[in-house]
């Protein structure tokens, strides 16, 4: 799939090289990093200009950048004919928004993901394309036709450049209990699920979390969000050994916790980069978010737990064959992102996980890493199985929180 998601050969060189990189970044003045090529935008952007001029009455619309709590409160006050008028007229804008109702979002990104899958079908058909730009255009196409599954509930959808997604599993609106599932590098709408390996891509392993969670509290009222929605480096390039992304990401994930509907607690799963975004979120989360697990984390822009300022129990596991062990653990000059989760003075709740192989096996099935992340996930601590021989992850969580 993606440098991050396959098994650089062999350890030696894996480690010259990510030194290699730093060392050249800190000797280099002026460069930019390379970033995503965007595509079109212009029925986007159409929408966002008419959002911006529309009226419901005599009231003028609320800024698409308004505070989930605003955006809740301004649907609230709506009738049913005029919520379902505004996401059938701006599907985009409606399908993205933070604080619009879930059912809504669903409907809205049915109707953008139908307009989107139009462009590609008559780009496919009449445009000029290169056999390159035809095959890809051509995945686009198919994984529109995919996401709009009337099974499927799609709670963001971005089709701009490479792409952004959220889908959730279970009942959002009746959620006791809502896990968040934050994936690493080259995430985007065409990674967003896969069948070969699948359980290394962002649905998979949401769908294998929420399994293995009603496995573990078939009475919990639970779900879980492939959450994609945040645009993710590309490859081991400079975008990954940054925080840039991680910074505007953990903007979107703090609006989606703040939005969900309900009084639901909150687990972030946050896997590779997706854990720097977790740590970079940390601070800024709302109380709901009760636990921070990260897994195969190259490090999440803290010196230790505590510098997260975060309320939240932080967890961390890493199989013993992953790759990223091997890539130094250091912050320099922005460079890097700080400490080992799972060295013992960071001061994570260190979690096994047996039987994950390599850096994307975590959430397969069967495998002790999402059992642990199951039993988080359903506030069953007294399941976790600790990295140690002890149950040091387990200690200091009393009371409700332990069932």
């Amino acid at each position: 799939m993606t440098s991050f998601d396959s098994s650089p050969t062999p350890v030696t060189v894996r480690a010259f090289l990510a030194l290699t990189v730093v060392f050249l970044m800190l000797a280099t003045t002026g460069w930019t990093a390379v970033r995503h090529q965007g595509g079109p935008r212009d029925i986007y952007e159409a929408e966002l200009s008419g959002w911006g001029k529309a009226r419901i009455g005599a009231r003028a619309l609320p800024g698409t950048d308004s505070s989930p709590k605003k955006l809740t409160a301004f649907f609230a006050s709506l009738r049913g004919a005029e919520r379902a008028r505004l996401a059938d007229e701006y599907p985009y804008v409606v399908g993205n928004l933070n604080g619009a109702p879930v059912a809504l979002r669903y409907r809205a990104n049915r109707k953008g993901l139908a307009r989107a899958l139009e462009i590609e079908r008559k780009r496919v058909a009449t445009a000029d394309l290169t056999a390159d730009g035809r095959r890809m255009a051509t995945r686009r196409m198919n994984r529109f036709e995919s996401l709009m599954d009337p099974e499927r509930q799609i709670l963001a959808f971005d089709p701009s450049g490479p792409g952004k997604v959220a889908e959730v599993f279970g009942d959002l609106n009746r959620a006791e209990r809502v896990s968040v599932v934050v994936p690493g590098v080259d995430t985007n709408l065409l990674t967003f699920q896969r069948t070969a390996r699948k359980y290394a891509a962002p649905v998979g392993m949401a769908k294998s979390l929420y399994a293995a969670e009603r496995a573990a509290s078939p009475r919990a009222r639970t779900a879980v969000i492939a959450w994609a929605d945040y645009t993710t480096p590309a490859g081991l390039g400079v975008d990954s050994a940054i925080g840039r992304l991680a910074e505007s990401g953990a903007v979107r994930l703090t609006a989606l916790t703040e939005a969900l509907p309900g009084p639901s607690r909150v687990a972030l799963f946050c896997h590779s980069y997706g854990s720097v975004v977790c740590g970079v979120a940390a601070r800024q989360l709302p109380e709901r978010v009760t636990d921070i697990a990260v897994a195969g984390s190259p490090g999440m822009r803290a010196e230790n737990a505590a510098a997260l300022h975060t309320r939240a129990r932080v967890w961390a596991m890493r199989d013993s064959d992953d790759w990223i062990q091997d890539v130094p653990h250091l912050a320099v000059g922005g460079l890097g992102h700080g400490e080992d989760p799972v060295a013992p003075e960071f001061g994570a709740r260190v979690m096994s996980a047996a039987d994950a192989v390599g850096h994307t096996g975590y959430f397969e099935p069967g495998t002790e890493s999402i059992t642990n992340f199951a039993e988080i996930g359903v506030g069953s601590f007294d399941g976790v199985t600790c990295a140690s021989a002890d149950d040091t992850c387990r200690s200091g969580i009393y009371g409700e929180e332990a069932v």
